[in-house]
C-alpha cells in the first residue's frame, strides 16, 4: 500500500471543496459551508497565497487533506502553522493517513524553524481528541475560541457595538 502527500494542484479546487463538504458533514456543520470552487481556487492559487492544502493519496486515490496557514506567536517570536482542516475519508481511516498528514506539517514547522503546529477540535469528537493526545497534542482547555461573523461582524466593523 502506498501513501503520497503532496500539495494540491491548481486543477483540484473542486476536490478540495468536496473534502471540505465531507468534513462539514462529519462535523454536522454542512449548513455553514459557503465556499465555492472559485473561492477555494482563489485562496489556494493566487499570486501570494496565504492558505495551503496538502492532499493525501492512498494507492492513487484522494484519501484526505490538510488545509493550513502560517500564523505567528508573539510569545515565541516565530511563525507556526494553524491547521484549519484535517480530514481523512472514513473508508480510508486507520491506515496512518491522518498521522502522516500531521507529521508532514510538523516537518514543515521544523524545517522552517517555526515554533508550533496548532489546531482546534470539536469537544464532542472523542475519537479525534484521543488520536491527537496519542501524538503528544495538549488540549488547551483554558482557552476559548472567539468568533465574530455575519451581522455581528458588520456591526462591529461599523462601530455599532
Amino acid at each position: 500500500m502506498s501513501l503520497l502527500i503532496r500539495r494540491a494542484r491548481i486543477d483540484e479546487a473542486g476536490v478540495v471543496l468536496a473534502l471540505v463538504r465531507e468534513l462539514a458533514e462529519y462535523e454536522k456543520l454542512s449548513h455553514e459551508v459557503e465556499a465555492t470552487e472559485a473561492m477555494i481556487a482563489e485562496a489556494l492559487f493566487c499570486d501570494h497565497p496565504r492558505l495551503f492544502c496538502d492532499i493525501a493519496e492512498w494507492n492513487g486515490e484522494v484519501a484526505g487533506f490538510a488545509v493550513w496557514f502560517i500564523n505567528f506567536s508573539t510569545f515565541s517570536g516565530r511563525s507556526g502553522i494553524y491547521l484549519e482542516d484535517l480530514f481523512v475519508r472514513p473508508n480510508l481511516r486507520g491506515k496512518g493517513i491522518g498521522k502522516a498528514l500531521l507529521s508532514h506539517l510538523a516537518r514543515e514547522c521544523v524545517a522552517n524553524n517555526w515554533s508550533r503546529l496548532q489546531w482546534s477540535v470539536l469537544d464532542w469528537n472523542a475519537p479525534s481528541i484521543a488520536f491527537y493526545k496519542s501524538l503528544g497534542a495538549v488540549m488547551m482547555d483554558e482557552w476559548t475560541i472567539c468568533k465574530v461573523a455575519g451581522s455581528a461582524l458588520k456591526q462591529l466593523a461599523e462601530g455599532a457595538r
